[in-house]
């Protein structure tokens, strides 16, 4: 399969999140929009940053993401609060996906796992992530 193009990938951003902002030049792109994991879920604020050098990269904006009722570490994040929504070393993201078939549900599912975790203290989203302690909120 062959890599997705800044300009396809922007494109099929704009076109099936037509609500999103998308700003692209030719070597990355950045995604401002918001996503709501289920009808009783916060609404997200998210930024998405891709270019064809480094992985996706996905922060939440708002409202903050926080520590549980325990005050346990935010799981499946990496410093700045950077969601770890995939393992690059397994290929589970490409350059020939599109990222508004992968990413943005990666992120709205990680949300879900999120509030979860909240009330739960247990993360049921799966995944490996290394047990690193991050000064994360």
């Amino acid at each position: 399969m062959k890599d997705h193009s800044i300009a396809e990938q922007a494109a099929s951003l704009r076109s099936k999140y037509p609500q999103y902002k998308v700003t692209s030049t030719h070597v990355g792109l950045k995604v401002l929009g918001n996503l709501q994991p289920t009808a009783r879920s916060s609404v997200y604020a998210f930024e998405l940053r891709y270019s064809l050098s480094i992985s996706p990269e996905v922060k939440i904006l708002s409202p903050a993401l926080v520590r549980n009722w325990k005050g346990s570490y935010i799981p499946h994040t990496y410093p700045g609060n950077k969601l770890c929504l995939f393992r690059p070393i397994y290929g589970e993201f490409k350059r020939s996906d599109f990222i508004y078939e992968t990413i943005i549900p990666w992120v709205s599912l990680w949300l879900y796992h999120y509030e979860v975790w909240h009330t739960t203290d247990t993360w049921y989203g799966g995944g490996e992530h290394p047990q690193i302690k991050f000064d994360n909120a």
